[in-house]
């Protein structure tokens, strides 16, 4: 049986991520096991951004939140003595959903600049709730307690363990989304973005479903601030300001909006470029910045639209 264009791309974009310990232990260069860790966890969350932007058409410009209320969950809990894993990320999913549920609730009646606006005006609330309250550091952020404890089955402080529950927890979420997009939920959720109306005509109620998609991408993004805080053993307000929302908007714009693949070649993409010119210069920004213009002016599809045959639709 012939494999799809897209089918190879992802599969070959998970096989080549999971050869990235071996190399690196070949290399005998465990740095890049951190670098391709947080590129993943930034993919997980362009890809929950992806599900409301490239599917619904929802310019959110607040998704920093749910990343920075999934961290401070773990990171909070672990403050006052609470370890056990499962609680720590149960918590952290179900107040990153909470959240989505509230700023969705308001935001989704409203589009355009106003829809910009408010998601934005929620995030950055979030963002100076994090740097006024001291007790958890204020604006300097604190150090995690500890590592969230998964007793006899993972130990997040193995770097390749942990790297491979990151993998597989992209994996999963690539899976998920597939499923999703395919789905009738995913039809209306794309059908209330080309025509609202029409939609609306044909019985189904854009807002619930928008709302519905809204919940699941904040869950998600609660999942990647969980695994985000465990990564860097750091917990900041940054990790909620706006402009963190618009590098993750930006990782699904040069990927590939409306596409599974291209939010996680977005992260890629720019990681790696972010992180080989910072270390060429210090003036890195003002080459990034020609060819981020670049792409989105000749490659409007993102990257993944120049693959032949559409490899990278969803």
């Amino acid at each position: 049986m012939a494999l799809s264009p897209r089918t190879l791309a992802v599969s070959a974009c998970v096989i080549a991520l999971g050869l990235v310990p071996l190399a690196a232990a070949v290399l005998d260069e465990p740095f890049y096991i951190d670098l391709f860790r947080r590129i993943m966890i930034f993919a997980i969350a362009a890809l929950s951004l992806d599900l409301v932007l490239g599917y619904g058409g929802m310019v959110s410009f607040g998704h920093a939140a749910y990343l920075g209320v999934g961290a401070y969950a773990v990171g909070v809990l672990a403050y006052h003595g609470v370890d056990n894993g499962y609680l720590q990320w149960a918590v952290a999913i179900l107040a990153s959903a909470l959240i989505a549920l509230v700023i969705g609730a308001v935001s989704i009646r409203t589009s355009g600049v106003y829809f910009i606006m408010i998601t934005l005006a929620f995030t950055q609330m979030l963002y100076y709730l994090g740097i006024s309250i001291e007790e958890y550091g204020g604006d300097d952020g604190m150090r995690l307690a500890t590592l969230s404890q998964f007793a006899g089955v993972i130990d997040l402080g193995d770097a390749t363990a942990f790297y491979y529950l990151v993998l597989g927890i992209l994996a999963l979420f690539l899976l998920l989304g597939h499923r999703i997009v395919n789905a009738r939920f995913g039809m209306v959720i794309r059908a209330a973005r080309s025509n609202e109306g029409r939609a609306l005509a044909i019985g189904f109620s854009p807002y619930r479903y928008k709302l519905a998609a809204f919940v699941i991408a904040g869950a998600m993004g609660g999942v990647a601030g969980a695994l985000l805080v465990n990564h860097t053993a750091y917990l900041t307000p940054e990790f909620m300001h706006w402009t963190r929302s618009g590098e993750i908007m930006f990782m699904v714009i040069l990927g590939g909006m409306g596409t599974l693949i291209g939010p996680v070649v977005g992260a890629l993409v720019l990681l790696l470029l972010e992180d080989m010119l910072s270390a060429w210069t210090v003036h890195w920004q003002i080459i990034l910045g020609p060819f981020l213009v670049l792409v989105v002016l000749f490659a409007k599809r993102g990257l993944v639209g120049l693959l032949p045959d559409g490899a990278g639709r969803g």
